[in-house]
């Protein structure tokens, strides 16, 4: 990942000029000046846009963190090495002092808000400090009571401080990678217990997009022509136009992708070699790295679910690799019981922990042990109450729903008997953070903790207690594990490897949720119209149209032919 310099564009003063320019050389910087082209991304959605772009709330940050607004430092999960995984991007620098409790940022001098108002230190500290007073859009737990690691962050001039309660590396991706900043004279105006629930229908960022237009069925995106930044040879950003399209259903999306319609795709496409690649394999290609657990997530609350040994019987009922071959047609791998993404961070694998395999027989032993009996109609029920559940979903998501259709089939072989629900995507969300369900379906695709450098981060977002309602689903709360995310931050490695090695016991052992498949990112790219595209050889950042920052770090790599 190559670090961003500020380059200004050359200009002719007159008809005078110390260096002598060629006609061509002079027509391809004219051309390198202004941005040019349109990009159509094609990404199921699953509902229709309702044009609020918030960057705090989950259900529509996709369309608005990383394209409107930005973080202070970009950090690249799927760099190949460390020294590369971060790069400066609202601040200049950053540094880490008395022994891991103090950050301190340095933010560039000449970045912009979209209405021409400048960025300062003072937006950066009142975007963090604005957590304090409404928790909702603290979604990282970075300032909760129980455990939360900031205690203060205070501008002075061009810098901005953040102090924590004790060694807190680990944070610096939370803080300088997860937390869109949003300007302080726009948002201070709101009321600030509520800033959760603020549409934002007209955003002003910092990000390399303003929104033109928004309807149920289209974002049309614009280049910010106040860009704080550029690249030697061309304007940032580059492409002119993006266009991002409602779409309900994978079908309707894979069709308008396969037809060169759009030229940047983000979701599950059936045999894609010959649906998509071999319509024009020189142009059309893809490119699916896993990053994240796809899960079946029980809602802890309820009196069913919070039993352990109902947990563990699901976990035995599911037969991963069938799950991964037929509903995600190989795409997504069999996910194990422990949630760590394999080979993305098999470096953290405790593999001495005994593997959760698929076992029917198993599931009905230890639901028998538990005092559930099975009833005529083969359900399991103990106190006249059956093991009788509801999943939610997102609508249109046909993997998905393939997926469901074998785990609800394996799960009544097993004494279970599922309803596959499907709910738009706002809905959807609003039910998970709510707890407004009993079973869920979650992860990539849909509203999922973002991962992070090593399996630590979407494991504490899964399952850390102060991130109930938020990522934390299921509602697991346990003041033992807490301490173990606790016990992570510092600079001990083999420490942090001791403490997700008992995150993946407490995964392995007490079910908090069942991980199915590993979610990939789904990145679907034609080569025809613009270069520049995120691979397997230069994965400077994740590749799909719903990754939040980094499809705005995309959109700034990105050149019209």
């Amino acid at each position: 990942m190559k670090r961003f310099m500020r380059v200004g564009l050359p200009t002719l003063v007159g008809l005078i000029a110390t260096v002598l320019v060629s006609a061509s050389a002079a027509s391809s910087a004219a051309a390198a000046s202004k941005a040019s082209g349109k990009l159509v991304i094609d990404n199921e959605s699953g509902a229709t846009w309702t044009c609020q772009f918030n960057p705090f709330n989950p259900a529509v940050s996709l369309t608005s963190f990383g394209f409107i607004y930005e973080p202070l430092e970009y950090v690249d999960i799927l760099a190949k090495s460390a020294s590369s995984q971060t790069t400066p991007w609202l601040a200049s620098s950053s540094k880490w002092s008395n022994g891991f409790r103090t950050l301190t940022f340095t933010m560039r001098p000449d970045v912009k808000w979209s209405d021409g108002t400048p960025l300062t230190a003072a937006d950066v500290a009142y975007t963090f400090n604005a957590m304090k007073g409404d928790k909702a859009i603290d979604l990282n737990a970075l300032w909760t009571a129980d455990g939360g690691p900031l205690t203060s962050v205070a501008a002075s001039g061009s810098t901005v401080t953040f102090k924590f309660k004790s060694a807190s590396q680990p944070y610096f991706y939370y803080v300088a990678d997860q937390t869109p900043i949003v300007p302080m004279h726009i948002w201070s105006k709101l009321s600030q217990s509520k800033l959760h629930s603020y549409t934002d229908a007209s955003p002003v960022g910092s990000g390399p997009y303003k929104v033109s237009s928004c309807a149920g069925q289209n974002i049309k995106y614009l280049a910010n022509t106040k860009y704080w930044q550029s690249k030697p040879g061309h304007v940032v950003p580059a492409v002119e136009e993006v266009d991002y399209p409602s779409f309900l259903s994978n079908t309707s999306a894979n069709l308008e992708l396969s037809s060169g319609q759009a030229q940047w795709g983000g979701q599950y496409v059936p045999n894609i070699q010959s649906f998509y690649v071999n319509r024009d394999k020189a142009a059309n290609h893809y490119w699916f790295p896993p990053v994240l657990n796809v899960s079946l997530v029980p809602n802890l609350t309820n009196p069913l679910l919070k039993q352990l040994a109902v947990r563990k019987a699901l976990s035995l009922a599911i037969d991963r690799t069938k799950v991964s071959q037929l509903g995600e047609s190989g795409y997504q791998q069999a996910a194990n019981q422990t949630g760590v993404i394999l080979p993305t961070y098999s470096a953290w694998l405790d593999t001495s922990l005994p593997k959760v395999s698929y076992n029917t027989s198993a599931a009905e032993k230890v639901l028998e042990a538990a005092g559930f009996k099975k009833g005529s109609n083969g359900i399991f029920a103990k106190g006249g109450q059956p093991l009788k559940f509801t999943i939610q979903t997102i609508s249109g998501y046909s993997d998905w729903d393939a997926s469901l259709q074998i785990i609800t089939q394996e799960l009544k072989q097993a004494g279970i008997a599922v309803t596959v629900e499907d709910e738009n995507s706002g809905p959807y969300t609003t039910n998970l953070q709510g707890g407004k369900f009993q079973l869920a379906y979650a992860g990539s695709g849909g509203p999922a903790p973002s991962p992070g450098p090593s399996p630590y981060y979407e494991l504490r977002g899964l399952l850390y207690s102060g991130d109930i309602g938020s990522t934390n689903y299921a509602r697991y709360d346990s003041k033992s594990t807490d301490a173990l995310f606790n016990q992570y931050p510092g600079d001990n490695t083999a420490q942090q490897h001791q403490v997700v090695d008992k995150i993946e016991q407490v995964m392995d052992t007490q079910f908090p949720l069942i991980p199915v498949t590993e979610g990939v990112d789904w990145f679907q790219y034609n080569s025809v119209e613009f270069s520049g595209w995120p691979t397997a050889a230069d994965p400077y950042a994740q590749p799909s149209p719903y990754q939040s920052p980094d499809m705005g770090v995309v959109l700034t790599h990105l050149q019209p032919k």
